[in-house]
């Protein structure tokens, strides 16, 4: 593992696991703006918070955000992207009236689908190698 990693714990476990998550708009509309998403990241900040997990780098364009989250075992992705998506939605379009106008048909900020990839520790290669060198008895 990486030196610049935070190794966490649990009651019964040691972790490191990240999350690389892409959200788009609904029909990828143009419609985030600066102040969108710098309002955006406070918000899935403070949902991560909940989660206990660490929004450890966000960044988006006008269509879609990118997030990099790292989180514990106990939480599972689908609802931690549940969670980010209907509540910064619903914050988003409360906040800004500017985005509602994009969506008075569907009432929804993004896309039902996302993107979701994990990260960090070893290349797929060295852990692939280890576990095939492992001592295995006879």
């Amino acid at each position: 593992m990486g030196g610049m990693q935070k190794i966490r714990t649990g009651r019964h476990c040691v972790f490191v696991m990240h999350v690389h998550l892409v959200f788009v708009t609904k029909f990828r509309h143009n419609v985030f703006t600066d102040d969108h998403l710098t309002r955006m990241e406070e918000i899935m900040r403070s949902v991560c918070a909940d989660f206990e997990c660490e929004l450890v780098e966000f960044n988006g364009e006008d269509n879609h955000v990118r997030l990099l989250v790292n989180f514990p075992p106990k939480v599972a992705v689908t609802k931690l992207v549940n969670s980010l998506k209907g509540v910064s939605s619903r914050r988003l379009r409360q906040e800004f009236p500017d985005l509602v106008r994009h969506y008075w048909r569907a009432n929804k900020l993004w896309s039902g689908s996302y993107f979701a990839g994990t990260v960090g520790g070893a290349p797929l290669s060295v852990v692939k190698q280890y576990i095939e060198q492992q001592n295995r008895p006879v």
